[in-house]
């Protein structure tokens, strides 16, 4: 029986993904290195160590990835306050379903709590959510299962016992290593054959899985 759902927030619960992928190019292009919308995806959901590794891999020993990605996170809030925020679709209409049915749900996010309660809060869902877990908590972030297993012990639940909804590849390779079933809303990207096995679903959006919730989410 599963009573509670994990969820990744950038990408899956608010449409910021496409922000982080902007504004990293932004960053990266500046700092003087060559990099494409296309390769910036492999950033999704990345978390620590494994983040500098990667980025001095494509870019060389030179990539200075702490102020690179300080200034990310400026090039970030700057567009948030240009843009604004929103929602995914059907985030609030599962969110209702969910908790009407008394199924848990919490966050398990690459971004650090501070940033991802204010989000949560300025989009009028955070009170939805049983707790906010950070990658911040861990000793290493998304596609590593470290987030995902801490989840699953702050629920006090098995990690076959939960269901994780993600849209990155980081993300459903964290969630699939710790146990957990996971749910794809593909967000930029579709899921490719390497991911399909390590997926119970994919759904066009989360309103797409109310039936699902409503049947019990069955295997």
């Amino acid at each position: 029986m599963t009573d509670t759902v994990f969820f990744d927030m950038d990408g899956t619960l608010i449409d910021t993904e496409k922000y982080y992928n902007r504004c990293w190019v932004q960053a990266i292009r500046e700092a003087g290195f060559d990099v494409t919308p296309e390769q910036a995806l492999a950033f999704r959901s990345l978390g620590r160590p494994f983040a500098p590794l990667v980025f001095r891999d494509m870019f060389g020993e030179a990539f200075d990835y702490a102020s690179i990605r300080q200034r990310r996170k400026v090039l970030m809030e700057e567009m948030i306050a240009r843009e604004g925020l929103s929602l995914k679709p059907g985030a609030v209409e599962l969110l209702k379903v969910l908790h009407a049915r008394g199924i848990r749900a919490m966050v398990a996010t690459a971004t650090d709590p501070e940033r991802a309660e204010r989000y949560l809060r300025s989009l009028g869902i955070f009170a939805c959510f049983d707790r906010i877990i950070s990658a911040v908590m861990v000793k290493e972030g998304k596609p590593a299962p470290d987030i995902y297993l801490y989840a699953c012990g702050q629920a006090e639940r098995r990690p076959e016992e939960c269901v994780a909804v993600e849209d990155s590849p980081n993300g459903i390779r964290s969630a699939s290593a710790a146990g957990c079933r996971v749910v794809m809303i593909p967000d930029l990207t579709p899921p490719d054959p390497e991911l399909m096995p390590l997926l119970t679903r994919v759904e066009k959006d989360l309103a797409d899985l109310i039936p699902w919730v409503e049947a019990g989410m069955p295997d």
